[in-house]
């Protein structure tokens, strides 16, 4: 079952965006930065939002959406920023409704398309995005640290 984040459920999630950090190897992780963070994307923010997932009444799951532009396409689009599930809850399904889930919210706020990368060694999660009616890019990330 997919539900929005909100202050009511923020902190279920803490631990698994700690583990998501852990996997991309963040050096400095912060629940209270975490929290702080990830607590200004609800349903209403303009800037995004965040969805978990739950089975059997435990948060297994989570991505956030960012909204930005594209000056290629002129149009807003959504980032597909976050998307984590536990180990033992991968290969189940819950990724590719988390991305669904995603894209309908996306068009749903009036973004063109839902983008997002991945680490080039992820290959599972590589493997769910290309099983998906996905397009791949050439383009290459570069990030400048300020």
């Amino acid at each position: 079952m997919i539900e929005t984040v909100s202050k009511n459920n923020l902190a279920e999630v803490l631990p698994l965006i700690r583990a998501y950090q852990e996997f991309y190897k963040v050096s400095e992780i912060s629940d209270d930065r975490n929290s702080e963070f990830f607590a200004q994307f609800g349903e209403s923010s303009p800037s995004g939002c965040q969805f978990i997932y739950r089975e059997a009444g435990n948060v297994v799951g989570f991505a956030t959406v960012y909204f930005s532009f594209a000056s290629t396409i002129t149009e807003k689009v959504a980032v597909l920023n976050d998307l984590y599930t536990l180990p033992n809850s991968r290969g189940k399904g819950i990724g590719r409704q988390l991305i669904e889930h995603c894209r309908a919210y996306a068009a749903n706020n009036g973004a063109a398309r839902l983008q997002w990368v991945t680490a080039p060694e992820n290959e599972q999660a590589q493997k769910l995005y290309d099983s998906m009616n996905t397009g791949k890019s050439k383009w290459h990330f570069y990030t400048y640290n300020t």
